[in-house]
């Protein structure tokens, strides 16, 4: 299934016992969506096409701003003003054609998140909204998708792989319940790290290529926590609620 010009691009890959050419094959079948191409976006979606992940969606409605290219490093100072989906688009496609994208310049919501995920093996959420999160959480609970999510503040971040759709396993309202969006400072207003939300990106990146592929411990059940300020690192047990309104008894 790998190309002579494949093989040299990933070789790197396939010399590593847990992943290999059948792991790498895998990637190259995957199909992922990618919720927000910004500061955790951009990292995980420049990974992902690095890696060979066969099909890429990039879901965004926004435009590239100047004040993004602090820490949304897919974009270039000559972007600004390009929606980030056909900007996005271009570069990727320039670190690697061999990768398929297809951007989606809209906002996810309830009424159209079952129509952009459906036919993903995986989706990445890097969006910044409470409400964005929990229509993306109810569509890959209804598709039965596993959803890497990450986010951020401004010296924090964390990162999960949620499975709802498994009974042993919690999805993104175990943790979050019916949040909502509160009128807390923006990013615009309290700062973010830009490096952080590399850092966070990347991981995102990491866990969907580990789902794929089965290397190491999955995060699906558990919660990694990332302090910059402390420069520490810890993960956390992350149970299935039986009372969860996404997963739980009471949802069925």
């Amino acid at each position: 299934m790998l190309s002579d010009e494949e093989l040299d691009r990933y070789a790197r890959h396939l010399v590593l016992r847990e992943i290999g050419g059948r792991g790498q094959s895998l990637i190259k079948s995957a199909n992922v969506a990618v919720i927000g191409a910004g500061g955790l976006g951009s990292p995980c979606l420049l990974y992902l096409a690095a890696a060979g992940i066969g099909r890429l969606t990039i879901i965004d409605d926004d435009t590239v701003a100047l004040s993004n290219l602090q820490r949304q490093v897919i974009f270039t100072t000559a972007d600004t003003g390009r929606p980030k989906t056909e900007a996005a688009t271009e570069h990727l496609t320039a670190l690697n054609p061999h990768v398929q994208i297809s951007p989606q310049t809209t906002r996810l919501a309830p009424e159209n998140a079952i129509a952009l995920l459906a036919n993903h093996t995986h989706i990445a959420d890097g969006c910044d909204s409470f409400a964005t999160r929990l229509a993306v959480s109810d569509a890959a609970q209804a598709l039965k998708i596993p959803l890497i999510s990450g986010a951020v503040g401004s010296f924090d971040g964390q990162v999960a792989t949620f499975k709802g759709h498994d009974p042993a396993l919690p999805c993104y309202r175990c943790l979050v319940g019916n949040a909502h969006d509160q009128n807390a400072q923006s990013c615009a207003e309290s700062g973010i790290l830009g490096a952080l939300t590399g850092v966070i990106g990347a991981m995102m990146a990491l866990e969907v290529i580990r789902d794929i592929t089965g290397f190491g411990d999955p995060l699906a059940g558990r919660l990694l926590l990332y302090d910059a300020l402390g420069a520490r690192m810890r993960t956390v047990r992350l149970p299935k609620d039986p009372n969860c309104p996404g997963c739980g008894v009471a949802s069925l």
